[in-house]
């Protein structure tokens, strides 16, 4: 099976380097890092704005791709200060519910914002992609 690439997506910039917005393949969607910029490159201020920013970049993406935050398996987080963890906590389980996906956390140094976000997810459609206790 040829994997999916979503280089253009709406709704959100175009990638600003050589990569993908993300690549459906094997029943999974792979996300290239989302930023908290908007379609016109625009980021908002404030860590909490940025951090709801970038969840609905990532939620855009996995809707274009077949998807959506209901189906994430794997969540890698970028965060440029660990002051933040704690919004950042209150935020993602509030875009997640109680569908915690699994997660990495790290700290980095990044360029003009607080922090990217990726993930994987399976194909809304696919076999044992639903969520939730019944599906352990």
């Amino acid at each position: 099976m040829t994997p999916r690439r979503l280089g253009a997506v709406d709704g959100l910039a175009a990638p600003v380097g050589a990569f993908s917005h993300a690549v459906v393949a094997n029943g999974f969607v792979y996300t290239s890092g989302q930023l908290p910029s908007d379609e016109h490159g625009a980021t908002p201020a404030t860590f909490e704005e940025q951090l709801t920013r970038t969840l609905d970049n990532l939620r855009t993406v996995l809707e274009a791709a077949g998807s959506s935050l209901a189906h994430v398996v794997k969540v890698n987080g970028y965060l440029t200060d660990p002051g933040h963890l704690e919004t950042y906590n209150r935020v993602y389980r509030a875009a997640f519910g109680d569908a915690l996906p699994a997660r990495t956390t790290v700290c980095v140094s990044l360029w003009g914002v607080a922090l990217e976000i990726d993930c994987v997810a399976v194909l809304a459609d696919r076999p044992g992609g639903g969520t939730g206790a019944a599906d352990a």
